[in-house]
């Protein structure tokens, strides 16, 4: 995710751009929004002009750079500044695939369906045009389609008023008229008019904007792929926005021009196309985050320089990694396809300021890629630490966690806290923000390796209607620094020095000035604020030096694993004896280094130091060779006082002690307390806190606790105070385990937490003033942080997770107070349900593209599996994939996404490694999961892969289970348990019991999973509610139950009572009469010999089984399922037919008497004469359904065709209205009423199933309203998915009414309910 946007955190230093009693003018306040001052960056341009980032080309992983935004137009030396724009992520690809021709007219159908008329200028010498569409919100950010929302409505609103307005005249003028109306007539027209002002009123409350769909046409002049778009649906001018009237554009990198889409949005985006026209990219930005971090290190802005970026004179190419699906999350395609093209684009700096968690520090498929692009292609890698600070081992990945990388932290200095963040009275000293994330890694590596101003007031996207804005965050301290070395870049071109990023890296932690006074500021801070004109005197002596990275390899003595990048003893047993460790040191040269220049005379000798030989000792040299060198140091922590103690053992060149450390071995001690005290109580008090200070207490979390009970207690203050509260615990293979709190004191007062612990694992609580947080208050805040009563809770168990078997057996657990008596009130609930399914198809197949091959050559391949379920009502769900979920960096697999898809295409869910729940209505549904590798072994792997529906249960669903006191409980119904309390050295036994079987949901499936959590102690400051839901316990664990088999049907197998009075032989020619009709329904009829065989073997049936109604049925609907009907008329005269040929093998009369008569429920023979008598009765319903639709349809198209003659010849044309419809060519006039009237007879005719027939009529008698409202509820009552047919009814009936502002609304639903085609992935 992005790391901006937020505030704060602590250090001190001695010259880190501090200033006191600071005073800003007009100049150091332009500064100050821009900072470059802090980082030497100012002096360094100064005193050389000509080495402000030129030449220098920089490769932006973001969010997307919009190029028109202010300053990123032209380099300072009048270059281009933007290079290239891409859209990694694939969110704004559209399927062009589709290939038209143009009419005679120049005329071409869109993928929309709408006609687009070509501009005769445009050259295409073969004639093809690529069309494609794309609903335009899905381009757009939140907060763009937020406001363009807002003025849409508005206007839709006005117009919807006018509407209201206009109806409700006409009812008012039709009362007037008509004082008293008996007649029907007046009475269902009087009905119509009022349907009409009600349907307006009700659209209002229920409108929904999903925004307009633009059409896309890709086509190839004969020398480039040109793009142009139909924008007509975004402006309100129905002239503006023709595909005519655009300005074709071509992929950026070749001509640099972008468009916009309209005056409205004043979103800007850039085209590329791909795979020979079948593909483009319409790139737009998925947030401001990424032009404001291109802004922060090259804007240029020749009328106000105190705005430059750092590097102005840079060039830059935007790749943009931040979905615009996912609400900009990367994804590893974007990740993946960003590096390919940084390497293409022969870019000297990658900036990424985006970031995770991780489980394991410098692994996954991105880190190795882009460590070979480091390696080979000498790229500098700058990326973001974090902002999950201010706890330790909170640096995210990529950035704070992978050796190749520089990883960035966020500082502020006095004149950014006076001039960006305008407080009212700056701080004395520079210092690091709160929220920075700091180090060490889990495997002991310095985290932070240089840090930079964490603030700037930069250029945005014109869609923020809005030049520049301030945004905070390591996201804004990596470009800073990024820029900081496109200055190094373009010095060391100019003057021919090789670019390394070794030589670079260490210039930088070798240069900077600390921030803070204290050698565990390191850990914050990294090596201090980096200062460009130092680097740039370092880089000038290392020129001639071998360009190496010293890779530092440890593990301890004894253990050839793990290994890790640095010492750290975290835990209480590492912390009280000296142990002994092995640390490797192996010189890395760049791929194709020289064996014979390079490798071989590679020989350094050097001497080791350590910041504190009495707790850390080393050799005192070493000599080192190409081959590496492996050396022993011992750490002995038994002396130490509990707490953070920081130390590092480095290496330094005895000829040329001047190049610094060439290595350093970060050893981190953090020495908890132990808590002796039974009941545990910790109590730190008189905590002095000014802005930015933070306190950091270590304790060892006893073992048997669970969780903590805190109290937070400030006094002697003045101004409103606001505190960071973090807890962190390192676990193996885990992510760290962190709770965090903002707490905000306006006055003197206490706040109570509770927060999950792990017990015998130290803990680390950091309280950190906000950095600006009583600013220009001379008090300090005191602070008693206390665990008071009982604070160290823990109720120990044989088992966390807890899985019911689905058998009747209960399970036992055993519950322990191992610190002090505990209340043991266990709650168990299960709220979910996870079915599993394997793919029904899995497609494999290599990318086309060059974006998607990698620097090696090898082509990256795309695995394709689909999955198919069903839903039997609404449900709230998500994908559910244990192997590949919540992983995004510290993965093998290079990247997953999936979409989940109705029968209509509509794409109802999306996402990748953290995939959300989303409401999905009744249905049957796709889900295709892409996987992308370049290792078809892997993938292949996955063919099989298994994947988890998991559905939110609703509330009535949601299972509460019993506890018990005795085995049998479950069974016999006896020994409840409820409560009790527990005594420390004593266990005590429960059993859990499995949910009835009554009580599972009724959609459960045999082998699904429920699952929920069950927690056993009880807070001794629970609120309401708390004790019946265990999540709301800070511990809690999983629970799970399987669904067992469902149980054999008592009647399963009984004999019917009733007789059967038929022989043998009758039974016998009655089934394969049965099959013969079954075998007609599956024939096909597409081709002409399909469908002479299928009329074969019509005629032949007829003459074996003459007026049988089930095979009259089986018919028409045969003839209802033919498709490709050229002669309309034709066909529906045969459906007329067909549909006459089941009512007349129907005794209606006989029909009518049965339906008179009750039948007995009890009767078994009554039942199924009940069943044959309702079944016939459906097959007549739907005859006289099918007919009186067919009719209406005959009736239409002779009206068009004696309209369009009447057209031609001049023939006025007759109006109708009323009940009375006028003689329609084809068919008698009345026959349309008498088919209505006789299905009113056996069915409901506004039930879903035939109300269409009722929307007709209505129609028909020119009730427009009335039909429209019939429509609606029919739609809503419909529980299946959208039928376009009864939209596409809606359309006609809006058109005529007139109703344009709602035509044109639900022509944009139309694109979302039946889109022309999936999207890609």
């Amino acid at each position: 995710m992005p790391c901006s946007s937020i505030n704060a955190t602590t250090g001190g230093g001695s010259d880190n751009g501090s200033l006191r009693n600071f005073k800003l003018n007009e100049s150091t306040f332009l500064a100050s929004l821009m900072p470059k001052k802090e980082i030497g960056a100012d002096r360094f341009v100064k005193d050389h002009p000509e080495y402000d980032g030129r030449g220098a080309v920089i490769a932006i992983f973001d969010t997307g750079v919009d190029p028109a935004a202010a300053g990123l137009q032209v380099t300072s030396d009048g270059k281009p500044k933007i290079l290239d724009v891409l859209d990694c992520t694939g969110s704004g690809d559209i399927d062009t695939s589709n290939v038209v021709k143009a009419d005679a007219n120049g005329s071409i159908r869109g993928a929309s369906g709408a006609s687009l008329t070509i501009n005769t200028s445009w050259k295409n010498p073969s004639g093809d045009w690529h069309v494609g569409c794309k609903l335009v919100y899905g381009l757009f950010t939140d907060t763009l389609t937020s406001r363009l929302k807002k003025e849409r409505k508005k206007k839709w609103d006005e117009r919807n008023q006018e509407e209201i307005a206009n109806a409700v005249k006409i009812v008012d003028e039709f009362d007037q008229k008509h004082a008293k109306f008996e007649d029907t007539d007046l009475k269902r027209t009087r009905e119509d008019l009022q349907n009409r002002v009600d349907l307006l009123r009700k659209q209002a409350d229920s409108y929904d904007d999903m925004g307009p769909i633009i059409d896309a046409v890709v086509w190839h002049d004969g020398e480039v792929w040109r793009v142009a778009l139909d924008t007509q649906s975004l402006e309100d001018d129905p002239q503006s926005g023709k595909l005519a009237e655009f300005e074709p554009l071509t992929n950026y990198r070749t001509e640099r021009k972008f468009g916009m889409f309209s005056k409205l949005d004043a979103c800007t985006f850039v085209v590329n196309v791909y795979d020979d026209g079948n593909i483009l990219s319409i790139v737009t930005d998925s947030s401001p985050h990424g032009t404001h971090v291109a802004g922060i290190a090259t804007a240029f802005h020749p009328e106000e320089p105190m705005l430059n970026g750092v590097a102005p004179g840079a060039q830059l190419i935007s790749c943009k990694i931040g979905d615009s699906r996912l609400g900009s999350m990367e994804t590893g395609t974007g990740l993946i396809r960003a590096l390919i093209a940084a390497v293409e684009h022969k870019c000297d700096l990658i900036n990424m300021s985006f970031g995770e968690p991780t489980l394991l520090p410098d692994y996954g498929r991105f880190v190795d890629l882009a460590n070979e692009v480091i390696d080979k292609h000498r790229l500098i890698f700058v990326s973001s630490a974090g902002n999950s600070g201010p706890a330790l081992s909170t640096v995210g990945a990529p950035g704070g966690t992978t050796s190749s990388i520089i990883g960035v932290g966020a500082y502020v200095s006095p004149a950014m806290a006076a001039g960006a963040h305008a407080v009212v009275e700056p701080p004395c000293e520079g210092l690091e923000y709160t929220w920075s994330s700091r180090g060490p890694t889990a495997d002991g590596d310095l985290g932070v390796c240089i840090s930079a101003p964490g603030g700037a007031v930069a250029p945005v996207p014109t869609w923020t209607l809005q030049r520049r804005m301030l945004m905070n965050g390591t996201s804004m301290a990596s470009p800073s620094a990024c820029g900081g070395v496109a200055l190094l870049i373009s010095a060391m071109k100019s003057e021919g020095i090789p670019v390394s990023p070794y030589t670079v890296r260490k210039a930088l932690e070798n240069t900077c000035l600390p921030v803070g006074s204290l050698p565990e500021d390191k850990l914050t801070s990294g090596q201090g604020l980096m200062q460009v004109d130092k680097a740039y005197e370092y880089i000038k002596l290392s020129q001639n030096i071998p360009h190496v990275w010293y890779q530092v390899k440890i593990s301890q003595s004894g253990k050839s694993t793990p290994t890790s990048r640095g010492i750290y003893l975290r835990e209480a047993s590492s912390c009280t004896r000296s142990t002994e460790w092995t640390v490797h040191i192996e010189p890395n040269f760049h791929e194709g280094a020289n064996n014979l220049e390079e490798l071989v005379p590679f020989e350094e000798c050097i001497e080791l130091h350590s910041t504190e030989k009495a707790v850390v000792r080393p050799p005192e040299y070493l000599l080192l060779t190409h081959n590496g060198r492996s050396f022993n140091i011992v750490v002995d922590p038994s002396n130490l006082s509990s707490g953070l103690h920081y130390y590092e053992v480095y290496g330094v060149d005895c000829k040329s002690p001047w190049r610094g450390a060439l290595f350093r071995i970060p050893v981190t001690i953090t020495k908890p307390s132990v808590i002796v005290s039974r009941p545990p109580v910790v109590t730190y008090s008189k905590m002095s806190f000014q802005p930015g200070h933070i306190e950091r207490r270590y304790i060892e979390v006893p073992f048997g606790a669970t969780w903590v009970e805190a109290t937070m207690r400030t006094s002697e203050f003045d101004t409103t105070r606001r505190f960071f509260v973090d807890t962190v615990q390192l676990l193996p293979l885990q992510r760290p385990v962190k709770w965090e709190s903002v707490v905000t004191f306006s006055s003197p007062s206490a706040q109570s937490f509770a927060f999950p612990v792990v017990g015998g694992h130290t803990m680390e609580l950091a309280v950190a003033q906000f950095w600006s947080s009583g600013i220009g208050s001379n008090e300090a805040t005191l602070v008693d942080f206390e665990v008071a009563y009982m604070v160290f809770h823990g109720i120990d168990i044989n088992k966390e997770e807890v899985m019911l078997d689905g058998s009747e057996a209960p399970v036992r657990i055993d519950a322990e107070a191992l610190l002090a008596s505990e209340k043991l009130a266990p709650v168990a609930t299960l709220n979910k349900m996870r079915v599993p399914y394997r793919p029904v198809e899995a497609k494999l197949c290599a990318l086309p593209s060059t974006r998607d091959k990698l620097p090696s050559g090898k082509q990256i391949l795309a695995m394709t599996l689909t999955y198919k379920f069903k839903l039997e009502d609404g449900a709230e769900l998500r994908p559910y994939i244990p192997l590949l979920n919540n992983r995004i960096y510290d993965t093998k697999f290079e990247s997953q996404f999936y979409m989940i898809w109705d029968v209509n295409k509509r794409v109802h869910a999306m996402g990748d490694v953290y995939p959300e729940s989303s409401k999905l209505p009744k249905g049957e549904y796709t889900l295709q999961l892409y996987l992308r590798h370049d290792n078809v072994q892997y993938l292949e792997k996955m063919k099989h892969l298994v994947l988890f529906i998991e559905r939110n249960l609703e509330e009535k669903d949601i299972m509460r289970l019993s506890f018990f006191s005795q085995p049998d409980g479950p069974v016999m119904g006896n020994g409840s348990y409820n409560s009790s309390v527990l005594i420390p050295g004593k266990k005590e036994a429960i059993y859990l019991g499995p949910p009835t079987k009554d009580k599972l949901p009724k959609y459960s499936q045999p082998g699904s999973v429920l699952v929920g959590a069950i927690s056993y102690g009880k807070l001794s400051n629970a609120g309401q509610g708390i004790g019946k839901n265990p999540t709301k316990n800070p511990a809690s664990y999983e629970i799970s139950y399987i669904v067992p088999p469902n149980k054999v049907e008592e009647e399963k197998g009984k004999v019917s009572s009733s007789r059967c009075t038929k022989s043998v032989s009758e039974r016998l020619q009655e089934e394969v009469r049965d099959a013969k009709i079954k075998f007609l329904g599956t024939l096909k009829h597409g081709n002409d010999e399909e469908k002479l065989e299928w009329k074969g073997l019509v005629t032949q049936l007829k003459l074996e089984y003459p007026k049988h109604t089930p095979l009259l049925a089986k018919i028409l609907e045969c003839l209802l399922a033919q498709s490709d009907v050229k002669d309309k008329i034709h066909h529906n005269k045969k459906i007329i037919d067909g549909a006459d040929e089941v009512i007349n093998s129907i005794d209606r009369e006989e029909l009518a008497k049965y339906f008179a008569f009750k039948s007995d429920p009890e009767d078994e023979d009554a039942e199924n004469i009940k069943k044959k008598m309702e079944t016939i009765r459906d097959q007549l319903a739907e005859a006289l359904y099918q007919k009186g639709l067919a009719v209406a349809e005959v009736e239409f198209i002779s009206e068009e065709k004696a309209s369009a003659k009447a057209t031609i010849e001049g023939s006025p044309d007759v109006a109708t209205s009323g009940d009375e419809p006028v003689q329609r060519p084809g068919v008698p006039s009345n026959l349309f009423e008498e088919i209505f009237g006789e299905l009113k007879k056996w069915v409901n005719v506004k039930s879903s199933k035939y109300a269409t027939l009722l929307v007709i009529r209505e129609k028909r008698c020119g009730r427009l309203g009335t039909a429209l409202k019939v429509l609606n509820d029919m739609i809503q009552e419909d529980g299946d998915p959208p039928k376009k047919k009864l939209f596409e009814l809606k359309l006609t009936l809006l058109e005529e009414i007139g109703w344009s502002h709602l035509l044109r609304y639900e022509r944009e639903w139309m694109h979302v309910r039946f889109p022309a085609c999936l999207p890609l992935f």
